[in-house]
């Protein structure tokens, strides 16, 4: 006789596979190493870059103030270097000879970049800008090319000696004197170069020679 069972067969369950429980605790142990690391580690680096960059900006702006406290630092201690180097050929000059202060006190304007001489109104006609070429000399001139070594007053005739960068150098020294009211009849005698005797550098030694106007 044939049996037939109709009732549901029951599944054979199966075990759970050691290999996926690895994963998943392997994934588990990966979360919380990134864990540890972000907090022990990335956080502190995180707080670090915040404080120098924190320090960055305040060094930023004293740096700022400092630039702006220092303004113009420069162009003072040129001029400071100016007006020591002018005293100091005026001094050769006292040393060497009697020379009336006034006289020297023009030697002086004349050898500070941006003091003109000390001209009446007919010069200054005649040195602008449509005056005479020939008395006109350049405003922007660098007097500090130009150093002083004698200056002989002879019974109102001078002769004054001294060393230049360039021959161009000596010119415009010369149309500052002639346009000078101190000094009259200026004439540059002659120049030439020459090597100085320790450096070995050239440089152009001249005379000019004239009459003071007293």
């Amino acid at each position: 006789m044939i049996r037939i069972n109709l009732l549901p067969a029951r599944k054979v369950k199966r075990a759970a596979d050691p290999s996926s429980k690895a994963l998943v605790f392997g994934v588990a142990a990966l979360v919380g190493v990134a864990l540890i690391i972000a907090l022990g580690v990335d956080g502190p680096r995180r707080s670090h870059l915040r404080e120098l960059d924190a320090t960055n900006k305040k060094l930023s702006l004293e740096i700022a103030d400092k630039t702006r406290a220092l303004a113009g630092y420069k162009e003072m201690s040129a001029l400071v270097d100016l007006r020591d180097a002018r005293l100091a050929s005026i001094k050769r000059l006292m040393t060497a000879q009697v020379v009336p202060a006034n006289v020297l006190h023009e030697l002086g304007e004349i050898l500070t970049p941006g003091h003109p001489p000390t001209m009446t109104e007919a010069m200054t006609g005649l040195t602008g800008k449509s005056g005479d070429p020939n008395k006109q000399y350049q405003d922007d001139w660098d007097a500090s090319h130009v150093w002083l070594s004698s200056f002989i007053d002879d019974g109102g005739a001078f002769k004054l000696e001294g060393g230049a960068q360039t021959e161009a150098d000596v010119t415009q020294l010369s149309k500052r004197l002639a346009a000078s009211a101190y000094f009259m009849e200026v004439n540059p005698a002659g120049g030439e170069k020459v090597a100085d005797a320790q450096s070995g550098l050239t440089y152009y030694k001249f005379t000019i020679t004239g009459k003071l106007a007293y």
